[in-house]
């Protein structure tokens, strides 16, 4: 398959400003495109992968590609699918976060190769030292108003009387389309590629290249990544999953993609792994086949987990899955037994309960919820479905002492296959 054709196939070309000359030109050799990442935050989060991951598609065919960090753009905020006026960040903000954000950048595309080396830019470069006369007169005139507004971004929130939208967010997809301009300009950018929702933006990009350079430029966008429901794919109950294990641990990360459901993994093997198709087509075989065994959720996380925090991540994070999944516990860092403790219910202990002669592990049952009585936690032993740090308990009387303690501070205790809970023990 040609590029195109595979974005195509993996469900990632949504629209074009002109597939059929895109496909030529692509054809033709090696062209220069470019993604914009807004400083809103200071790490990169699951939803940001599937531009980023086009931009590596794309480098890894041939291409040159531009990762473009919002110095500028961030000062103002993207109206695009977003519901309400964003808060304004400080210039510390948004040059602390470009500073995170570009560690993360490089795990994905290559700066070094010296075929095509990927470039990163920062558009407070260029846009800073522009007056706002000059803006007006040299980009403003050449968009109408009515053009603007009928872009879906800019009707979508003036259609609502509440939120409305700020003249400041109005005037966002005129510096994106300045950005383009500039880089068509003085990189030879041809392309500039993004989710749907940032359709009208790129559009302003190709019209202000064709009207002030006379130069042909072209927009590629691919569908947001949604569940099966509709839902934006990336979040949880707790918020986004983040790029940074200090947000996310790599043990959440993979976890979160685990947990995917068999209608959604298929697509996120195709958009969020570099698989080649046959490889996809046969965990798609052994979804229909074998939904219990799981291999695309693990083929999803394992290669995320690779890419996004290395292969010692990777290791100490199914390490820890082994655990909730009555895996022994030999080898066990404390740093892996953390992250299942944020995973289960907790229970503060008062460590001198566990002094000689222990503390009854009946009693612990029921101080973690495991078990609702002495007598409940009594038939539980006795049916074999009681365990002690992963290690099944058959007598009733049995005690527990500082000597149990995992890493001097933690029990691990178990009711049947996956119910679990940690005492957490301290000097109180």
């Amino acid at each position: 398959m040609t590029l195109l054709e595979e974005l195509h196939w993996r469900g990632l070309y949504a629209d074009c400003t002109d597939s059929d000359a895109l496909a030529k030109r692509t054809a033709e050799g090696p062209m220069t495109l470019y993604c914009g990442f807004d400083p809103t935050a200071d790490s990169l989060h699951v939803g940001n992968l599937v531009p980023l991951f086009a931009l590596r598609r794309f480098q890894l065919h041939g291409h040159h590609p531009i990762a473009l960090a919002g110095g500028a753009t961030g000062m103002v905020g993207d109206p695009s699918g977003k519901s309400a006026e964003r808060n304004l960040q400080t210039d510390e903000q948004v040059a602390h976060n470009i500073a995170c954000q570009k560690a993360q950048l490089a795990k994905f595309l290559d700066f070094e190769v010296k075929a095509n080396p990927a470039r990163l830019v920062n558009n407070a470069d260029w846009t800073a030292g522009v007056t706002y006369l000059e803006f007006l007169r040299d980009i403003g005139k050449h968009f109408t108003v009515n053009w603007m507004v009928a872009k879906e971004s800019v009707r979508a929130r003036m259609d609502d009387r509440d939120a409305g939208i700020s003249y400041t967010e109005f005037s966002y997809m005129l510096l994106q389309a300045f950005d383009f301009y500039h880089l068509r300009r003085n990189f030879g950018c041809e392309l500039q590629v993004g989710a749907t929702d940032q359709w009208g933006n790129i559009t302003a990009g190709t019209e202000l290249i064709r009207k002030k350079l006379g130069a042909t430029a072209y927009g590629l966008v691919f569908p947001l990544l949604t569940k099966s429901d509709g839902t934006k794919y990336g979040k949880t109950a707790a918020g986004a999953v983040w790029l940074d294990p200090k947000r996310t641990s790599p043990y959440r990360f993979y976890q979160f993609f685990m947990q995917a459901e068999d209608a959604d993994v298929v697509n996120l093997l195709k958009v969020l792994t570099f698989l080649a198709p046959a490889e996809i087509d046969a965990l798609e075989a052994e979804v229909q086949k074998n939904p219990g065994a799981r291999a695309a959720q693990k083929a999803v996380a394992r290669e995320l987990t690779t890419l996004v925090h290395g292969a010692d991540a990777l290791a100490a994070a199914t390490k820890a899955s082994e655990i909730l999944f009555g895996g022994p516990l030999d080898g066990v860092t404390e740093e892996i037994f953390q992250d299942v403790v944020g995973e289960v219910p907790t229970k503060d202990l008062d460590k001198s309960k566990l002094t000689a002669p222990g503390a009854p592990l009946l009693e612990l049952l029921v101080h973690t919820g495991l078990c609702s009585s002495k007598g409940q936690a009594r038939k539980d032993i006795e049916g074999g479905g009681i365990y002690l740090n992963n290690t099944r308990i058959a007598e009733v009387s049995r005690t527990v002492t500082t000597g149990d303690l995992l890493f001097g501070k933690y029990l691990l205790l178990r009711k049947g296959k996956r119910t679990y809970a940690v005492c957490s023990v301290a000097e109180l």
